[in-house]
């Protein structure tokens, strides 16, 4: 056969499967779309938004934690104190209640009730924290305690957006699914007769 008696020869060629665009493929539905579109945007937000938002909330949990350990570090001082009568035993594996009594830097003598560890007696000298109004309190936060909650923090929200992220996923998946679904269910009962009429003898 001869070029000229081609049909092709009078006209352009057909375009190919890679030269048509997905935004005009006429078997690509506009849920199609929207999940494309939506899975994009997910993977935008759980490689780039989550891992930023950790570290943002990570430090600013730490910087606020920092502060209370330096807010707290200025107020609490750690003194001497008398144990005067252990009032509740609650056994071993935990602190107990007691009555302590010691001098606070003005002269005065304060008592009060602090949790000790186990096994302490009457007459036993320990260390207690108390803050500037002589209030038994305890230790104040740490700076190791302020690095461990802002990488608390920080996991936390990377591991609950990672789960938001997924359970969008799945949740836009199953509703698209289901009006795909009927989608068929309607465009099937339009067709199906038709179908069904040509083996019909």
């Amino acid at each position: 056969m001869s070029t000229r008696s081609s049909p092709y020869a009078s006209g352009p060629l057909p375009p190919r499967g890679d030269e048509t665009s997905k935004g005009h493929n006429p078997l690509v539905r506009m849920s199609d779309r929207v999940e494309f579109w939506l899975h994009r945007v997910l993977m935008a937000v759980l490689v780039v938004g989550l891992p930023v938002a950790g570290l943002v909330v990570g430090r600013t949990t730490y910087e606020s934690s920092i502060r209370t350990v330096r807010t707290q570090s200025a107020e609490r001082q750690q003194v001497s104190a008398r144990v005067m009568s252990v009032t509740e035993n609650v056994g071993q594996a935990v602190k107990e209640q007691a009555q302590v009594r010691w001098t606070d830097s003005s002269g005065a003598v304060r008592t009060a009730t602090a949790l000790l560890k186990p096994g302490m007696t009457e007459g036993a000298t320990v260390r207690i924290w108390v803050d500037r109004d002589g209030t038994v309190t305890g230790p104040p936060l740490t700076k190791r305690q302020a690095l461990a909650n802002g990488w608390f923090a920080g996991g936390i929200t990377v591991i609950s957006g990672t789960a938001g992220v997924f359970l969008t996923r799945a949740g836009v998946r199953l509703v698209l699914d289901r009006r795909r679904y009927a989608q068929w269910d309607t465009e099937w009962d339009l067709v199906e007769p038709g179908w069904a009429g040509r083996f019909r003898r």
